[in-house]
């Protein structure tokens, strides 16, 4: 604000445009300095050192500045953070306490005394442009760790609602820290040469090749991170199979580069967010969503110890729960079939007869059926394949109803534990290769 007369009168001129601004606050630091070194001058005169007035000055005001800064640190720490504290205690919401953890406040506060360095920088006038240059600079840099703390925050927050495990965003996440970042870096170095950043951007095209060199997994990994996540491919807490990698467990991690699988001993594999894409591996989400998980296993049995049921083999296999209306049905089917056909039975080839491994593979789907821990509206078949060497497999392909590991390995040993114990039942024989018992029992009955 100026007056000048004219007529007469006095005009008050109102300088509102940034420069006049600026040489308002620079005069008035120049007014400030010039007091301040007039009296740091008399107190030197009256001391006798006069003439070292300019560097004991200096000295003087880099001591002012350095403690000045510590206890402007120490206050915002102290009063800034305690305070938050309080408040934070006192808040229900979870999202203070997360970025209280993450040291977000914390990180902010640092700022301040970098103010203190930039305001104080014209008492220095011959390093005045480098204090001010790294004040920015610093300035830059804390902000750009505050924002990483608070993404850090965003995706803690993020993971603690149920939609996190179908669509995690710590790949995007990490793509936008990456791009601030590089940003930023770029902003505080050109800050530091007082040069213009434009500068400096313009001057990246250059160096594309080389970043894309540099990037290339991180560029990779955020385009195939985009991939998994737009098809659903996985998500966190996904029970995995990719041999390749040595990894058979759950997800934990969904990063831009890696993702982390903890296998079933507790360690932890570590896969290339890209080879998700790239190569095959299984995911059990399926058999999880579905509410059965599948038991295919076979028992062999001796193919000599297959034969037609006799009398009283059905009169004993209608005392068994599980067979008696099977018995019954199937006899008198038979029966029907046979007279109709006009068989002769005398011979055991004529005719349709029950056999004890068509009888045994009736006993095992009747028993599985009435089994409260099979899933009854999945598939569910006992079947014959292929012989071999080793004996005739009989084949066992249902779905448990509980899909937890623990609990399907107990119900799968406790179905075969019972079809192993009621195979002699049956007169049929399971096929072992001879072990050391036998050939010793062997040569005893030679």
């Amino acid at each position: 604000m100026r007056k000048s007369a004219g007529s007469g009168n006095v005009h008050i001129h109102v300088c509102l445009d940034y420069e006049c601004i600026k040489k308002y606050e620079k005069d008035r630091q120049e007014v400030l300095m010039e007091y301040v070194e007039s009296k740091v001058a008399e107190w030197l005169s009256s001391i006798g050192m006069e003439a070292y007035a300019g560097l004991l000055n200096e000295v003087f005001l880099g001591i002012a500045l350095i403690i000045t800064c510590l206890i402007v640190y120490k206050l915002s720490q102290v009063i800034l953070i305690s305070v938050i504290h309080k408040l934070v205690e006192k808040s229900s919401t979870p999202w203070d306490d997360v970025l209280l953890e993450k040291g977000f406040f914390s990180r902010i506060s640092i700022i301040v005394p970098t103010g203190v360095v930039y305001v104080a920088a014209p008492f220095f006038p011959d390093i005045q442009s480098m204090l001010e240059h790294g004040a920015l600079a610093s300035m830059g840099l804390i902000a750009l760790i505050s924002v990483g703390a608070l993404l850090d925050s965003i995706d803690v927050i993020y993971r603690s609602y149920e939609v996190s495990r179908d669509r995690p965003i710590r790949g995007y996440l990490q793509a936008v820290k990456i791009f601030l970042y590089s940003l930023g870096g770029i902003v505080i170095f050109a800050t530091l040469i007082g040069q213009s950043p434009w500068k400096l951007l313009s001057g990246i095209g250059a160096m594309t090749a080389i970043l894309i060199l540099v990037f290339k997994d991180t560029i990779m990994g955020f385009v195939a991170s985009i991939q998994v996540n737009t098809n659903n491919m996985v998500n966190i807490g996904d029970w995995i199979e990719m041999p390749k990698y040595g990894a058979d467990g759950d997800i934990i991690d969904i990063g831009i580069n890696c993702v982390k699988v903890q296998n079933f001993d507790n360690t932890i594999t570590t896969i290339p967010t890209y080879a998700l894409v790239s190569d095959s591996f299984r995911n059990w989400r399926g058999m999880e969503e579905s509410g059965g998980r599948r038991i295919k296993r076979s028992i062999y049995i001796d193919m000599r110890s297959v034969s037609f049921c006799t009398d009283e083999m059905l009169e004993r296999f209608r005392k068994f729960a599980f067979l008696s209306e099977y018995i019954e049905k199937k006899t008198e089917e038979i029966r029907i079939f046979n007279e109709t056909n006009e068989f002769d039975l005398s011979s055991r080839v004529n005719g349709r007869r029950l056999t004890n491994l068509g009888t045994f593979r009736a006993y095992i789907k009747e028993y599985l059926k009435h089994h409260n821990k099979i899933h009854r509206e999945m598939t569910m078949l006992v079947r014959h394949r292929a012989p071999t060497e080793n004996g005739l497999p009989i084949e066992i392909y249902v779905f448990t109803s509980d899909t937890r590991w623990s609990n399907y390995e107990s119900i799968q040993a406790d179905i075969f534990d019972h079809i192993l114990a009621v195979i002699p039942e049956f007169d049929l024989r399971i096929f072992q290769r001879p072990s050391g018992f036998d050939l010793q029992e062997g040569l005893k009955r030679a």
